[in-house]
């Protein structure tokens, strides 16, 4: 006990532990752990950098492909292919000539069921090519490029050369799985189709072209140069690049020796199971014919999505091992003379109050950056430096107590101005919105008085006609027979009349026409509406896209509910005058945040609707469509909607589109009413939209 009261009461003693025990064990852990940092991160930067280096290898050999299928297409929609068509020598040659300039190893032209026309490598007329897929896509007007894996009889029927130019021995490679076969006798082609029409752009025929990367040399350098560029990779060190068919190379820059490319060497076995069997991405590494190597290894698809091949870049590792080694090496020296240094310094010269003083600085530039709970703590001390932290701890505490309560009244005092500003904002909205309303019920109520004058002047003549032409009948009896269908005529013509002076006296004195209400299956009625606005959908190319999911019903007039989704179907189908897609979505309302009842959505692929004009929309007699429609579509929809307690809202981008929400209740709320006139309006304008 007494060697224990003394350890604690020695300073000299304290800090020689303190000094003495970070360097006898503090620092084998932290080598340590700075030795499998270092390699982890050694490991990870590689990874990352060979990673990116497959990208850059993987956008170039995308570009390889797309250009073929360019170079296709341009050559079918050409003028010279079209003239050529009709002279089988002259094709021919044009073919040979865009075979060579183009880079092309075969193109054939096609007839429209898949056989040979006319080859640039002779194949036979009427060879058929429909087998496959790129050139049945062609068939079907799309065509376009991508990798195909061919045996040695496909290629020899283009030509015997290509089946030659891919023959290749195999050479026995370290770490490779085991093959029977003395050589590599398939080929890798880029496949390139495109339809070709005549000038009506009627498909008269298919372009097939090809080119082959079986020993395409200059391919594998060019992307090494790009990949690989002078200066980006440390002396020593050999960047590469290889195109494989299944697991053997067939283009690439890996030496075997001096001067002889590693062409018909084999990945390892460990690479070609986790990139061609699990169709995964190596980013490690890898021997590499005869050295390990940072290696980056893709699967490659063909057009039916079958791995038939490797991408691979990657660069010599020993530099980078080496240069990682010296540079852990070095920092293991500087730690260590540091920590020396630094322990023999404290010993000489550090004092008793040295330690508590540097915990009390410590923990005021913990309180001033903001950490509040921040203390000295025990610094198991028990002279007056002990007694001096112990009190600094708790002028702390007192300290944080009394922030905490000045935080509490100041979050009380934010909380209420939050409230009362929010409570102030929301009464200037409602009065704006009355406002609104009243201007807008002003204007509609002179339109309704002007309305109901002009029909009641219409129904007397109207009267007068139809009782002379009831009197004609009588007093004719079958002497008017020979008129008959004139006096039916008439009689239509003034029974139209009668309904639009009902229409009319309706729009002056809307409650006499109340509009019966009854349970309404949403999604019926959109179907209704999709047959009645059938001729707009049709002439103007619109695909209509439904998804319909509500399973409430509504509250609501079916007419008047059709005559607002006609009108906002009619008007999504004018936006769209090039064609485009109308998207009609319904579903049930969430009954716990909202009331029961459903929402329907009318969305468009139109040109939008200005910021400007967002505000005014269901402006009655706002309109951006000057030779066509009054202005009172929308808004009188909106009045419908509101009538029954549902509201209409919109959201649209110019360029990309407009998409309007309507949201109907099951039980209508009548305390919510639209301007009378505006509700009469609406009633004659939809009609006539919907006709």
């Amino acid at each position: 006990m007494a060697v224990f009261e003394r350890l604690r009461g020695s300073v000299r003693v304290k800090l020689l532990c303190l000094v003495l025990a970070p360097l006898m064990l503090g620092f084998p852990v932290v080598m340590g752990l700075i030795w499998y940092w270092g390699e982890a991160w050694y490991h990870q930067l590689m990874a990352s950098r060979v990673g990116s280096d497959l990208a850059t290898a993987h956008g170039y050999f995308e570009r390889v492909i797309e250009g073929a299928g360019r170079d296709v297409q341009a050559l079918a929609a050409s003028q010279a292919l079209a003239l050529a068509r009709a002279d089988g020598e002259a094709l021919k040659a044009l073919l040979a000539a865009s075979k060579a300039r183009r880079g092309l190893d075969f193109l054939n032209l096609l007839d429209v069921s898949g056989r040979v026309l006319a080859s640039s490598t002779g194949m036979p007329d009427a060879a058929a090519r429909a087998d496959w897929p790129m050139v049945q896509r062609a068939m079907r007007g799309g065509g376009g490029s991508a990798i195909e894996r061919l045996a040695p009889a496909a290629l020899a029927a283009i030509s015997p050369a290509l089946s030659e130019r891919a023959r290749l021995a195999l050479v026995a490679t370290e770490r490779a799985r085991p093959d029977p076969r003395a050589e590599e006798t398939r080929g890798l082609i880029v496949h390139a189709t495109a339809p070709v029409h005549d000038a009506a752009g009627n498909l008269v025929g298919v372009l097939e072209g090809g080119v082959l990367l079986n020993g395409n040399l200059g391919f594998v350098d060019t992307l090494n140069a790009i990949v690989y560029r002078a200066g980006s990779l440390p002396e020593g060190s050999a960047g590469t690049a290889t195109l494989f068919i299944d697991d053997v190379r067939i283009a690439t820059n890996v030496r075997l020796f001096e001067g002889a490319r590693a062409l018909g060497t084999r990945a390892s076995d460990e690479v070609r199971r986790h990139v061609l069997e699990r169709g995964l991405t190596w980013l490690e590494t890898a021997f590499v014919v005869n050295d390990w190597y940072v290696s980056a290894y893709e699967p490659v698809h063909d057009s039916r999505g079958e791995r038939v091949g490797m991408l691979y870049v990657g660069f010599l590792e020993a530099p980078f091992r080496a240069a990682k080694q010296m540079a852990l090496l070095i920092v293991l020296a500087i730690s260590l003379g540091v920590s020396v240094a630094g322990a023999l310094l404290t010993l000489r010269w550090a004092r008793s109050i040295f330690r508590p003083i540097e915990r009390m600085h410590t923990t005021i530039g913990r309180i001033d950056a903001g950490e509040d709970a921040a203390r000295v703590g025990d610094i198991a001390s028990r002279d007056e430096l002990g007694r001096l932290a112990a009190a600094f701890d708790r002028l702390l505490d007192d300290q944080a107590a009394r922030r905490a309560e000045l935080q509490a009244l100041n979050a009380s005092l934010d909380r209420k101005v939050a409230e009362r500003t929010a409570a102030l904002a929301a009464t200037n909205d409602a009065l704006v919105a009355t406002q609104h309303r009243l201007v807008m019920s002003e204007k509609l109520a002179a339109i309704g008085e002007l309305t109901a004058g002009v029909a009641h002047e219409i129904s007397n003549p109207t009267a007068v006609i139809q009782g002379n032409l009831d009197l004609m009948r009588e007093e004719l009896g079958p002497a008017a027979q020979p008129v008959a269908n004139e006096m039916r005529l008439i009689y239509e013509q003034v029974e139209r009349i009668r309904v639009i002076v009902t229409r009319l006296l309706q729009f002056a004195r809307p409650g006499e026409f109340a509009a019966y209400a009854e349970a309404v299956d949403v999604n019926a009625a959109i179907a209704d509406c999709l047959v009645l606005t059938r001729q707009h959908l049709t002439r103007a190319d619109v695909k209509v896209v439904q998804r319909l999911h509500a399973h409430g019903r509504v509250h609501i007039n079916l007419q008047e509910l059709q005559q607002v989704l006609i009108n906002l179907i009619v008007n999504a189908v004018q936006a769209m005058p090039a064609g485009g897609t109308l998207t009609l979505e319904s579903a049930d309302r969430d009954p716990v945040r909202d009331a029961a009842g459903v929402r329907v959505c009318v969305g468009d692929t139109g040109s939008g609707i200005r910021s400007e004009d967002m505000a005014r929309i269901f402006d009655p007699f706002f309109t951006t469509k000057k030779r066509q429609g009054t202005g009172l579509g929308l808004s009188i929809s909106h009045t419908l909607v509101e009538r029954y307690g549902g509201r209409i809202e919109v959201d649209s981008e110019p360029g990309v589109g407009t998409r309007f929400t309507v949201s109907l209740l099951a039980e209508p709320d009548y305390r919510i009413q639209a301007s009378p006139a505006a509700d009469v309006a609406l009633q004659g304008q939809s009609e006539t939209d919907a006709t």
